[in-house]
């Protein structure tokens, strides 16, 4: 018999696309969900350009472009406009992340398709939260940027249009969506949209709130990750939920102690139509990439050195072994140290990096 049980073992786990390993990490057991070598397919490119094409687009709207593309239009375009994106996008990808794990829907079965991804393989499918992404910050940017600057309608619903769609292509062809999952995405999305636009002006004002504000956004958001819906395995959605709620947190703190420091110039209370967007120079483009390679380090400077000290002290306080990974997933470890990193780095892109650039000249 105990020649035949490994046996039995080996040919459970060949049968099944997902392994669970149960480990037991002190005062919690994490179930980690990761693919089986056997679930790993290997493909042939057959075609290049849609390939590259829909793997950038699907990048669009993954952590990479968030941590590029929102603090860049802080710091180059327009700083009420960013916070009015961040807060919407904060919003709807709670929502989305959340919807999830309470459906439990799964991703597309491989075999027939073939998963290009790896990292989320083990998240669920309904709804497509690159979707909602893409969805939320295209059309948010095109109704915000309606009242504030001038420039043909068309060409600004057809930017938004392609973006969206592009990622939302890219959902499908990865193998990571069913066109259901994508549908359901853009839909909820909408609906959102749709039912907060009659708040986005109050948004505008959130830094002038009373002191007590900063509880709120702090307390809140915490205690919404805190108390995120249980999977059935461990799956990076908390962990990238509690990213996005910690850099919102951080953002609009950030604005708050702006406005409350007299750090920058109130603005006035009509928003100025630009009739002519300036011609984009030379002189503009270096400055824009030097502020933004300025905060861009800064940013990451900070995330590095809050993480490690951040995790340094849940560590001792839990009494984990250090650089133990497994432990990471731990609620009360994974949830502390996500939500303090990004929050900071939320404060330092809204408020620390525009002092640098101040004291550097680039202003």
């Amino acid at each position: 018999m105990e020649l035949v049980r490994p046996l039995i073992m080996t040919v459970l786990q060949s049968q099944n696309p997902i392994i669970q390993l149960t480990k037991n990490l002190g005062q919690r057991t994490v179930a980690s969900c990761s693919p089986s070598p056997a679930s790993v397919q290997k493909y042939i490119v057959k075609n290049y350009f849609y390939y590259y094409l829909f793997r950038f687009s699907a990048a669009l709207g993954q952590e990479v472009f968030y941590i590029t593309f929102l603090p860049f239009t802080h710091w180059n375009i327009d700083p009420y406009l960013s916070r009015r994106l961040v807060i919407i996008w904060v919003l709807v990808m709670y929502i989305g992340q959340m919807a999830k794990d309470i459906l439990k829907w799964p991703r597309p079965f491989s075999p027939p398709v073939v998963k290009l991804e790896k990292r989320v393989i083990a998240e669920y499918g309904m709804p497509s939260t690159h979707a909602m992404a893409a969805t939320t910050i295209s059309f948010t940017l095109l109704i915000s940027t309606m009242d504030r600057y001038q420039y043909p309608f068309v060409l600004g619903l057809l930017t938004a249009v392609v973006f969206s769609t592009l990622v939302c292509l890219s959902r499908v062809y990865t193998g990571m969506h069913t066109v259901l999952d994508v549908l359901g995405g853009i839909l909820v999305t909408a609906v959102l949209i749709v039912l907060t636009y009659p708040a986005w002006t109050l948004i505008d004002r959130l830094d002038s709130a009373s002191p007590l504000f900063p509880v709120c956004v702090i307390v809140v958001p915490f205690f919404l990750c805190y108390n995120y819906p249980v999977s059935d395995c461990y799956s990076p959605t908390r962990a990238d939920t509690t990213t996005i709620l910690a850099a919102g947190a951080g953002v609009t703190l950030g604005f708050w102690i702006n406005h409350f420091f007299q750090l920058v110039s109130a603005p006035g209370e009509s928003l100025p139509v630009i009739q002519n967007i300036p011609p984009l120079t030379t002189d503009m483009v270096v400055l824009g990439l030097t502020k933004f390679v300025v905060g861009i380090v800064l940013i990451l400077l900070v995330r590095q050195l809050v993480q490690n000290l951040s995790l340094q002290v849940l560590y001792s306080w839990f009494k984990v072994v250090t650089r133990n990974k497994e432990a990471r997933r731990r609620l009360e470890i994974e949830v502390p140290y996500k939500f303090v990193t990004y929050t900071s780095v939320g404060i330092c892109a809204t408020t620390f990096v525009p002092m640098l650039h101040r004291f550097l000249g680039l202003l």
